[in-house]
């Protein structure tokens, strides 16, 4: 069993984040974010967009390694960063670790439950221990954390949930039997937070992403086309849209789709 492990990363500085918004200033300045499944693909992009909008991000990863890779990526830039080591199969660690972020930092405004895991194989080649390991970290690790995290947001006067769905949880295809039971149950899990944060002013959004130019797809489909996939970067630009709503406004899910997509109408 694994234990989160922090690591602050010396990042603090006054220098105005190098992305602002048209009126100069940046929404998400001191805003503290958790990131799971930080140190690649989309994740990392997530961390730069959302550091370089002047927020504190936490760059959490079973891969503590891949971690302080973007962490330190993120603080040349001269923005702000912390990496955690976070297996999201040990609920233990899973809660520790908000307990990291708040010790650190005193808050916690915005958790993305991003971090993801797939197992290309028929479900009569699908281990039964495999089935437990892509459902323990695509739905139970973000129910363990979202659960942790609201009592934290809601005590503090409000705060943001984001859950990264994919648009397995609207189609199907062969040999994903666990990975789309996860994201199905995500996206679930997603409305039914929605619901139920509402009351204490803690915003809940899905993002259902289409394809993305990231390891995650071509390791297992290597033959993809990338033409035919986003870059990551403008799914973590809609992130930041989602995150930057007016106080009176939430959006409980929104699809992002690259334009040549043409498994999803």
């Amino acid at each position: 069993m694994h234990h989160s492990r922090a690591n602050a990363v010396d990042t603090e500085t006054d220098a105005c984040p190098k992305w602002a918004g048209a009126s100069g200033h940046a929404p998400l300045r001191d805003q503290v974010v958790l990131v799971t499944g930080g140190g690649g693909g989309l994740g990392e992009a997530i961390c730069h967009v959302l550091a370089g909008s002047g927020a504190v991000v936490i760059v959490a990863d079973i891969r503590l390694e891949a971690a302080e890779k973007v962490a330190a990526e993120v603080a040349a830039n001269g923005w702000r960063a912390m990496t955690l080591h976070l297996d999201l199969q040990d609920e233990v660690a899973a809660e520790r670790a908000i307990a990291r972020v708040v010790d650190a930092y005193g808050r916690l405004d915005v958790l993305i439950n991003n971090a993801g895991t797939d197992l290309t194989a028929s479900i009569e080649d699908l281990s039964v221990a495999a089935w437990d390991q892509i459902i323990a970290v695509n739905l139970r690790g973000p129910f363990v954390l979202a659960r942790q995290a609201l009592p934290i947001m809601r005590d503090q006067g409000g705060g943001q949930i984001v859950n990264i769905v994919s648009t397995a949880a609207k189609r199907t295809w062969a040999n994903a039997t666990a990975y789309h039971a996860s994201k199905w149950g995500l996206l679930g899990l997603s409305h039914a937070l929605h619901v139920e944060c509402r009351p204490y002013s803690v915003k809940v959004t899905a993002i259902i992403s289409g394809g993305m130019r990231t390891p995650f797809i071509f390791d297992r489909f290597p033959e993809t086309d990338p033409n035919v996939l986003q870059d990551p970067r403008n799914v973590a630009e809609t992130i930041r849209f989602v995150l930057t709503q007016p106080a009176e406004t939430v959006i409980p899910e929104l699809m992002v789709l690259p334009m040549r997509e043409t498994s999803w109408p």
